[in-house]
């Protein structure tokens, strides 16, 4: 357990260093999906090693402790007391932090969807009398496309079918779940905020290339891209459109080339990345339970 227990913790660094490279290389959708399954695993693990380092404390306790010392046992220290406790501390964060997300995420969604109150249930596209260029893809059953008036008025026809096109696809393809998954690992495990980032415009580029599919066009794509974000910006500077956010000039630099190739092995090396904290965490939980066994008679 000594070794184990810190594996997943310290992989997680490895797997931000990799998430760049490997959005850059892999195609978007197949790129997204592995990460945020690494990312999930890598989380998962990490706040199970917390655990882990945190039960051990037990053999503080002064039950166990004075039955120790009827016995005439001597306790084990698998991990020193100051990094159970660290563990313990961490613990709490990551508790407070993944709340705020939920939270988050819930009033986003209770907003959004009240925007979209009074409009028939069977309708997708929910066009708003705003005067601020915005587009959002709204989850649920059914999903639901907002769109503001100043943002249909600044596209030309074409480029409206492509902004359409890409709020399909984040609804098609559960977008919004991937999204929530990471933003709930790097809530867990702060170290993978650059993944979330990463996922972040990845999902953005998915959609770019579903967009790009459905009109068969590219360059019309990357022009409308690149005209949502101008008038978005002029509206309101400093503050981008769900549909333009998300590093606008590499979307758009990425639709003037050749889609990225799917490239499995890589995929493949990826999930075996978010595999090896699990393992990790799984050989460090029978450390601790055999070490529980020797401490706690009867366990």
């Amino acid at each position: 357990m000594r070794i184990d227990v810190y594996i997943p913790l310290v992989l997680a660094l490895l797997l931000t260093a990799v998430a760049p490279l490997v959005g850059r290389r892999v195609s978007p959708a197949l790129a997204a999906r592995v990460l945020v399954t690494a990312a999930a695993l890598t989380a998962a693990a990490s706040t199970w090693a917390l655990l882990l380092l945190g039960t051990t404390l037990i053999d503080h306790a002064p039950p166990v402790i004075a039955e120790a010392g009827e016995d005439g046992r001597s306790l084990p220290e698998p991990v020193p007391e100051t990094v159970a406790v660290l563990a313990v501390a961490g613990l709490a964060m990551i508790t407070h932090r993944i709340v705020r997300v939920v939270r988050a995420h819930m009033a986003t969604r209770r907003v959004l969807l009240k925007l979209c109150e009074g409009h028939p249930p069977d309708s997708e596209l929910v066009v708003a009398a705003s005067s601020t260029p915005r587009a959002f893809a709204i989850p649920g059953k059914p999903g639901r496309i907002l769109v503001t008036a100043a943002m249909l008025g600044a596209l030309e026809p074409v480029e409206r079918r492509v902004l359409l096109a890409h709020e399909r696809a984040h609804l098609a393809h559960r977008h919004a779940a991937l999204s929530t998954v990471v933003a709930l690992a790097a809530a867990a495990n702060p170290l993978l905020v650059p993944v979330r980032d990463t996922v972040a415009f990845l999902l953005e580029r998915w959609a770019d290339e579903e967009a790009a599919g459905s009109v068969g066009d590219r360059r019309t794509t990357a022009r409308a891209l690149a005209r949502a974000a101008l008038v978005s910006q002029r509206a309101r500077p400093g503050c981008a459109l769900h549909f333009s956010e998300h590093a606008v000039t590499r979307r758009i630099a990425a639709l003037q080339t050749a889609p990225p190739p799917v490239m499995r092995s890589v995929a493949a090396a990826v999930l075996a990345l978010g595999a090896i904290p699990a393992l990790g965490a799984a050989d460090a939980t029978s450390d601790l339970l055999r070490l529980l066994a020797e401490t706690l008679p009867g366990f």
